[in-house]
């Protein structure tokens, strides 16, 4: 295909991917004011987001595995058209579990658009010159993150927040429209069976973990009866799940096979560590601007383009750079020790920081992130057969999304404690009575006493550096397994060299390419 015909067939593909991106960021800076008027608690607060991650973890590898079997464009009009329900839903809900619910639905097209976009484009685009459309899929993902907030931001103040869900809609009809009219791929089925057992029990494992997270010391003891089943049920679960994939699934949702390769297994453990770092902590950058340092949405979104900028700048870059030397290694480890300097000097804020020392942190971790985090996709599908790509993309995604699940569960779990706990023992040192005010709720600033404005701003503040500090570890972890990755130079081919002249990967061995003519 020629870069024309690439970008006209990308062009719906960079659409839905804008949707799904914008699902998260448009949102971000309107959850203290939905969280407010729905009367929910830091724990909804968290779940909003986790919520769509969840199902969106959930549903990435079952999307890879019908990437192998069906049409790749009506699987991602499918995605598409099950964002646009959520959305729906949730601009109409009047009750935090309503709205959690459908922003679940939410995440069931979410995953779908995200890994099928890497999919689609590994079916077109050999690892080479992947570089290039990496940087533009960074691009959109920059454009999505530094418009969402700045767009939510002014909904929320204008027209209220439920136009924030709303907004997505004719992007996402647009992109369907699109996507019909450029988007031309072959049909190759291969013979796989989805493992809906494995995915079931895998995720159930991880929720009853992640609800012991995020509601452990709110509303039962962190050592306590429930916490030990909850803990207990989440482990069994996820043995039962790792027995399935590897004993009884004969073609199961994450092929353990994969792992056999030592590039896949340590870009998916640094996967999991940019997740827990980068959603994990970003998450509550917005919740930090308006309640400790008492923005509004959209002055809070405009804070955003520091670090979007940074990642903007980085992904075209870098991904330019790559696909035209071929090498990659250093850009995934200069990313990583960026993201880490940047997590550092953000651990440093607190209520009263300079808001210049902030946005300059940010940048920092914005070009680390941008450097880094598309990149880790490409050095695993640079080592996998095209039989196998859909799985193996996927699976990427997949515990990316799950990293980033668990950090803002549990990070927020932390954030509610340590606000809460502060809030309490500041008003009580006051002599302020806290009969009618819930440190564990999300404040209305605007309606609080100048003197528990005041203590509120500050426990958010010095907490949400503390996330920071916390999310530090996981990115070292991170650099460490990128610089055990052995650096394999990008082909030029989009399939190995070896996969015609030795016995196929299992799942390939029913290749059944449709005839000549194209499916539209």
């Amino acid at each position: 295909m020629s870069h024309r015909e690439i970008m006209e067939a990308l062009s719906g593909l960079l659409l839905g991917l804008f949707v799904a991106m914008l699902s998260s960021t448009v949102v971000s800076n309107a959850l203290p004011r939905i969280v407010g008027d729905l009367e929910g608690s830091q724990s909804a607060y968290t779940w909003v987001v986790v919520a769509t991650l969840l199902t969106m973890t959930a549903s990435t590898p079952i999307w890879g595995k019908l990437a192998d079997q069906f049409n790749k464009k009506l699987l991602v009009q499918a995605a598409l058209i099950i964002y646009v329900a959520g959305s729906l839903i949730a601009g109409f809900s009047h009750t935090m579990g309503l709205l959690i619910g459908a922003r679940a639905v939410q995440g069931l097209g979410v995953g779908g658009l995200t890994a099928l976009v890497q999919v689609v484009i590994a079916s077109m685009v050999s690892p080479r010159e992947r570089g290039r459309y990496s940087g533009y899929i960074g691009a959109v993902f920059a454009l999505a993150t530094v418009s969402g907030p700045l767009i939510g931001g002014l909904l929320v103040d204008s027209v209220g927040w439920r136009w924030c869900f709303f907004v997505g809609i004719p992007v996402a009809v647009l992109a369907f429209v699109v996507l019909q009219l450029t988007l031309h791929l072959p049909v190759v089925k291969r013979q796989v069976r989805i493992d809906y057992l494995g995915a079931t029990l895998l995720m159930s494992g991880v929720s009853l973990l992640l609800v012991w997270v995020s509601l452990a010391g709110q509303h039962f003891a962190w050592v306590s009866t429930t916490s030990g089943l909850l803990v207990l049920g989440g482990l069994v679960l996820l043995g039962l799940a790792l027995l399935v994939e590897a004993r009884v699934a004969s073609d199961p949702i994450i092929p353990l096979r994969l792992f056999r390769d030592r590039t896949t297994t340590l870009a998916t453990a640094a996967s999991v560590m940019v997740g827990v770092a980068m959603f994990g902590a970003t998450v509550y950058l917005s919740q930090y601007f308006q309640l400790a340092r008492g923005m509004s949405p959209t002055h809070a979104g405009l804070m955003s383009i520091a670090m979007v900028g940074g990642l903007f700048v980085s992904s075209i870059v870098t991904g330019r750079i790559i696909s035209a030397r071929g090498r990659w290694k250093r850009f995934l480890v200069g990313g990583m020790v960026l993201v880490i300097v940047g997590l550092a000097l953000l651990s440093r804020i607190d209520a009263t920081t300079s808001l210049v020392y902030v946005a300059v942190a940010m940048c920092v971790m914005g070009v680390g992130l941008g450097a880094s985090m598309q990149n880790l996709v490409l050095a695993v599908q640079n080592n996998t057969a095209q039989a196998d790509m859909g799985a193996a993309s996927s699976v990427v995604a997949f515990f990316r999304s799950m990293g980033g699940s668990v950090g803002v569960s549990a990070l927020g779990a932390v954030l509610s404690t340590r606000v809460a706990d502060s809030v309490s023992d500041q008003l009580a040192s006051l002599g302020i009575s806290t009969s009618g005010i819930s440190s564990h709720a999300v404040p209305e600033l605007s309606t609080l006493p100048p003197t528990v404005r005041a203590v509120f701003e500050g426990a958010y503040g010095e907490a949400t550096g503390h996330l920071f500090l916390l999310a530090v570890p996981f990115a070292v972890v991170a650099l460490v397994c990128v610089l055990a990755i052995k650096e394999v130079p990008l082909r030029t081919t989009v399939e190995r060299s070896d996969e015609r002249d030795h016995s196929e990967p299992v799942g390939a061995s029913a290749l059944q390419p449709v005839p000549a003519d194209r499916v539209r």
